[in-house]
Order: structure tokens, then C-alpha cells, then sequence
């Protein structure tokens, strides 16, 4: 959970706070009350394993690039190259540092 919380922090330029419930640990991304969108968390207890096989999530970031590079540059790993949906901008996929894949999205 440490080396996952780390490896976000630096990825997205965010803090995360770790809260433990004994038999599970969660890491809630950052969210404002009343406002458009979604929040994360991750979590670590015994029936979540990392996979490629999972849910795709992608996060909205304003420099498809420089995300990558704070990625790979902490652990994670490229899979695809920063690829055009047209009018709806750019996306990319990325391997997180525990194995799963996540999805970057920009406009440009």
C-alpha cells in the first residue's frame, strides 16, 4: 500500500492519507463535496489482486506526456502509445507499480 500510495502521489501530484480497518487498508483520492466527477480509493486487503484483467479507470490530467513520464519515472510502466479519440481528445494506458492498468485521458 506504501509503495501504491508513492507511486500516485508522484504520478498525479496529489497527498494521500492511509486509513486502516484492520483487515483492509484504503487510500481515498482527493474529491470535493458538491462537485462534478469521481473519486478513488485504493485498497489493499486479501481478496484485491492486482491485475491487466480488471476495469480500465481513467483519469482526466492536463498533460497526457508528463503524467507518463512521473509514471515511469516511478515504477510504472507504458503500454500504449498517447493515442487520438478525435473531438474527444487523447488518451493512454499505463501499468500502475502493482500490476494494474490505468487510463489517462486529456484533451490535448
Amino acid at each position: 500500500m506504501t509503495r501504491a500510495m508513492k507511486f500516485y502521489e508522484a504520478v498525479f501530484q496529489f497527498k494521500l492519507d492511509l486509513h486502516d480497518f484492520g483487515v483492509i487498508q484504503m487510500s481515498w483520492f482527493p474529491m470535493e463535496q458538491g462537485s462534478t466527477g469521481a473519486s478513488g480509493t485504493l485498497i489493499k486487503g486479501t481478496s484485491y489482486v492486482p491485475s491487466h484483467q480488471g476495469t480500465l479507470v481513467y483519469f482526466s490530467v492536463a498533460d497526457i506526456p508528463a503524467t507518463l513520464d512521473r509514471a515511469a519515472q516511478n515504477g510504472g510502466k507504458i503500454l500504449a502509445p498517447k493515442k487520438s479519440i478525435g473531438e474527444h481528445g487523447f488518451v493512454d494506458v499505463f501499468e500502475d507499480s502493482e500490476g494494474n492498468r490505468v487510463a489517462v485521458h486529456a484533451m490535448s
